[in-house]
């Protein structure tokens, strides 16, 4: 396909943030080696600035190639509607009283299971919370799972590789894990009007796979992690209690926003009304995590910047794959692009065939763990998760590996059942 030069500079400048991304860890370690530049070396080293950067870089070229009339129709051309979501769905989930509400939800269910508690509450947190995003969402569901895994599984005293292995069944069980309705994951949510995917048709033909693969995933890792998880080291204290009346409100706060998730009007001014409940009941909260909400939603949002330039070759190899092919193909394409722009591209094809769609959207969920750009919930996890990992930062490579397994049961889930 004949490209414009800033088609070309901009598929440059995307494959820059690529690697710019897989470098994040080595950047971080020169923070530590030279203290001088070690604010600059760590603000380079920050996953989630990497495609707000780049995607900087690409208006200021707009604006010298294009004029800067072309650049601004450009970025205002851009729908910025998931980051928003993704920030204040973040924030809400991470509160106190709704983390509060889901942990005793969890501690009640661990009880019912034959193991120890701990390894039990570890499990669910694996298994059923990203099985539970069908209902809340992706980036809800990674939110509450990442909190209520931060202290008993990454933190300094597990082995790397462990982590590693944790996270990558975490990442890959919430891409697919949302799978059960329509709406829930965001590279089904891009196909399912186009396509009149509704919620039946989901968890017939792509949400009871998903959730064989969770749970074998889930329990795999559960076992590596059997021996190094002790109740009595690894056990948070519990919170101070919150009232059930403020649980309530902040759940309504959250299923509001679920609601809404298309409607950025809506869903900011519930944001904003919930912003002011929890000052009004300060001493029953904890700070917000609007840094790292912020952060994600910059990484995001960078990402639909960059990727809006890159249609013109995405498209054109995603429409010249038969169905197996197109599996694979989009599990791998997972990985460099986010998923819903691959689903959104392939919902762009014409005459497309229901088993090459069935192998697109099953590729780019299967694949939506290996990479932090592979799945919009994943900068999320990063941005809870990095304190435990060596140097404060997840490795590229690292979570790739961690990543493999998890992704080649969920593929065989997908293609074998």
């Amino acid at each position: 396909m004949q490209a414009s030069p800033m088609q070309w500079v901009a598929a440059g400048l995307f494959a820059a943030a690529l690697v710019h991304t897989f470098a994040t860890k080595a950047l971080q370690r020169l923070a530590h080696r030279h203290p001088r530049h070690a604010g600059a070396f760590h603000l380079l080293g920050e996953v989630e600035v990497v495609f707000g950067l780049w995607a900087g870089v690409l208006i200021v070229a707009m604006a010298l190639m294009g004029g800067r009339a072309a650049a601004i129709d450009y970025a205002e051309s851009r729908q910025f509607t998931e980051p928003l979501f993704v920030f204040v769905v973040m924030v809400i989930a991470a509160s106190r009283p709704v983390l509060s509400a889901v942990t005793s939800l969890v501690s009640l269910s661990a009880r019912w299971l034959p193991l120890p508690g701990a390894l039990a509450q570890v499990w669910l947190g694996l298994a059923a919370v990203p099985l539970l995003g069908s209902l809340i969402t992706e980036p809800a569901a990674m939110t509450l799972a990442a909190l209520m895994l931060r202290a008993r599984v990454f933190t300094t005293a597990l082995p790397e590789w462990l982590k590693y292995a944790a996270l990558g069944v975490l990442f890959v069980n919430v891409s697919i894990g949302g799978t059960l309705t329509s709406y829930a994951a965001p590279p089904v949510l891009m196909v399912a009007g186009a396509w009149q995917w509704g919620g039946s048709f989901m968890f017939t033909t792509f949400g009871w796979k998903a959730a064989i693969a969770v749970l074998v995933n889930a329990t795999a890792v559960s076992w590596l992690l059997r021996r190094r998880i002790e109740p009595e080291t690894v056990e948070a204290r519990p919170p101070p209690p919150v009232p059930g009346a403020i649980q309530l409100v902040h759940l309504a706060f959250l299923a509001g926003v679920v609601m809404s998730a298309h409607h950025p009007v809506v869903f900011l001014g519930l944001f904003l009304f919930f912003m002011g409940f929890t000052q009004a009941y300060e001493r029953h909260q904890s700070p917000l995590i609007l840094k790292e909400g912020l952060l994600v939603g910059f990484f995001l949002a960078g990402l639909v910047v960059l990727g809006g330039m890159q249609q013109w070759w995405l498209q054109p190899v995603v429409s010249s794959l038969g169905p197996k092919p197109l599996f694979f193909g989009a599990l791998g394409l997972t990985a460099i692009t986010d998923n819903a722009a691959l689903t959104y591209l392939g919902s762009l094809i014409d005459g497309i065939t229901d088993p090459a769609k069935y192998m697109l959207v099953a590729g780019a969920v299967a694949g939506g763990g290996l990479t932090v750009i592979a799945n919009a919930p994943n900068p999320a996890g990063v941005s809870l998760l990095r304190r435990g990992f060596a140097d404060e930062s997840i490795g590229a490579l690292g979570l790739l590996a961690g990543a493999a397994l998890p992704t080649a049961v969920a593929a065989a889930a997908f293609l074998l059942l």
